[in-house]
């Protein structure tokens, strides 16, 4: 299953990069509109600053910090031997942004523990795919399914892709975190069974 995995996330990123800017700015403002229309004000969420050809926006995250929404950004690292550790997360001020290891934008510390994910009522989390039964495919570092296994049982876990990225069927394995909704800009919130 590794080896259709990797087939899978080759072909969704260089679709990615083959996007025009103009359809990726229409995307944008309609995720954002989606986004800002699935999370109640005063809500507590975790999120993620796309990077890349990734769907979505700074200024997205931003907008929902000024709806007054607590947003959590992930903070990625490894043990001493190069294993991913669960996440820590960070509190997201607009503005504030610093450089993180793999290319990423992270809050600055202080850092809350991994177990903070636990406050939140949506997770937004980063795919290459979903398929309709929850699987998703990542970038296959795993930090995610450390994770999101210490989420609020009643939490929305939603994975953020573009519409084609929502498919029928995914390679999963065990230990592979099941999301429960898909955000597209053309569909919004999707749940999946």
């Amino acid at each position: 299953m590794t080896s259709n995995k990797s087939e899978v996330r080759a072909g969704i990123l260089a679709a990615r990069r083959s996007l025009s800017r103009q359809t990726r700015e229409r995307e944008t403002a309609d995720l954002t509109r989606h986004l800002e229309a699935s999370v109640e004000p005063g809500t507590t969420v975790c999120a993620y600053i796309p990077v890349g050809s990734e769907p979505g926006s700074v200024t997205m995250i931003d907008k929902l910090v000024a709806r007054t929404v607590t947003v959590l950004l992930p903070v990625a690292r490894e043990d001493a031997d190069g294993t991913p550790l669960p996440m820590q997360w960070g509190r997201h001020i607009p503005g504030q942004l610093i450089d993180a290891p793999f290319g990423l934008r992270e809050p600055a510390p202080p850092w809350l523990p991994a177990v903070a994910v636990a406050n939140a009522a949506v997770v937004f989390v980063p795919a290459l795919a979903v398929d309709r039964h929850g699987a998703r495919l990542g970038r296959g570092a795993g930090y995610y399914d450390r994770t999101l296994p210490l989420a609020a049982p009643g939490a929305l876990l939603v994975a953020v892709v573009r519409d084609g990225e929502l498919v029928d069927h995914l390679p999963s394995e065990a230990h592979d975190v099941r999301m429960t909704h898909a955000l597209t800009p053309r569909r919004g919130l999707v749940p999946l069974v």
